[in-house]
């Protein structure tokens, strides 16, 4: 019980953390449904494969294998993770997943005291959206007076490999919202008095410039760092924001008809396979930096404001995931559910060359 099962091994994740982890000596197997395209993935690299057709199949290898941590990089995780989370608790392995859909991440966190029953670790979010927004409120948050109103802004910069979207991303971008409490099966969310309410898809919108003199316009985005961020802060009222929600007004006018017609069974289907099928033009990352950034409002009517600088926003998300398993295999987590920095600290973001800074003048 060594190694590191990656679940989606041929995948561009899925092979970036396998080679980061390689690179440190922890062996890693790449799983996935074509044992060519796996061999074609591990060649040269030295990585270990293993083909399972189906979720059932990937379940009973986790069984018999026991692999030290289970790494899942293959959405939509609401659909990948339940079986594969209850194959790792069984097997005696920790998972780890890189959802960032509101519905996937909150259901991991669910199964908390399933861990604690099993010794096992499980976390969620493992890469740069939660990580990036969750790490710059914790890091506000030092404990001495209580946080009443969090925003959080997700700033990635991020390079556009030439390709398909590819059905994974697709499924995790149409079925992210089915299932959270608080507002319609696809409309916006924010936290108010504690709990999840319904929120404007690419509303409050808010002008940013970044310590680098970037202009970026965000609004909000019903993803997992709403949760995360609500559970660093312990505010009651929290609202996470995208820069890569559209937020000028024509577009924020149809997004409500979008959502609706989202709900219908058939045409959410067919959307998730022409969004699979959009092919992209290769393109570098649009800045120099990504950032993640959130402003603390204290009981005292006080603000403080943070930023977390970080790099190429997929790299960042490869290289925090390959941390996280690092750390899972050298004993340093708990039995119990959590996102990373809530397992692991602020120093997870600096482990992966993030760099903290604070805007705002201070607090009495």
């Amino acid at each position: 019980m060594s190694a590191v099962w990656i679940l989606g091994g041929t995948g561009r994740v899925g092979r970036a953390v396998a080679d980061r982890l390689l690179a440190d000596g922890t062996p890693a197997v790449l799983v996935g449904r074509d044992a060519a395209r796996l061999d074609a993935a591990a060649a040269g690299r030295g990585h270990r494969t293993h083909v399972a057709a189906a979720p059932e199949a990937v379940a009973a290898g986790i069984r018999e294998a026991r692999p030290a941590v289970v790494v899942n990089t293959v959405g939509p995780f609401t659909r990948t993770a339940p079986a594969v989370v209850d194959a790792c608790l069984a097997a005696g392995s920790d998972y780890v997943d890189l959802a960032n859909d509101l519905a996937a991440v909150t259901a991991l966190l669910d199964r908390g005291e399933d861990a604690v029953r099993a010794g096992r670790t499980l976390v969620t979010g493992a890469g740069f959206g939660v990580v990036a927004t969750e790490s710059v409120v914790a890091w506000l948050c030092d404990g001495t007076q209580q946080a009443v109103r969090v925003r959080t802004d997700m700033l990635p910069s991020l390079a556009v490999q030439a390709g398909p979207l590819g059905e994974a991303l697709a499924g995790t971008l149409v079925e992210g919202l089915p299932g959270v409490p608080g507002g319609g099966r696809f409309s916006g969310r924010r936290v108010v008095d504690g709990c999840l309410a319904p929120a404007p898809l690419g509303g409050a919108v808010r002008s940013l410039v970044t310590p680098d003199g970037d202009r970026l316009s965000t609004g909000l985005m019903p993803l997992g760092e709403l949760v995360a961020a609500q559970r660093a802060s312990g505010a009651p009222s929290v609202e996470s924001a995208s820069s890569e929600v559209p937020t000028g007004r024509a577009v924020r006018t149809v997004l409500p008809l979008a959502a609706r017609l989202l709900a219908i069974g058939p045409l959410r289907r067919l959307a998730a396979r022409r969004l699979a099928a959009v092919t992209f033009v290769e393109r570098p990352a649009p800045r120099a930096h990504s950032w993640g950034h959130a402003v603390v409002t204290w009981a005292d009517g006080a603000t403080s404001e943070g930023w977390l600088r970080l790099g190429e926003a997929q790299a960042t998300t490869d290289a925090v995931a390959a941390e996280v398993v690092r750390r899972l295999v050298e004993g340093e987590g708990r039995p119990g559910a959590f996102t990373p920095v809530a397992l692991l600290g602020t120093g997870l973001a600096e482990a992966v060359g993030g760099v903290y800074r604070r805007t705002d003048a201070g607090r009495p």
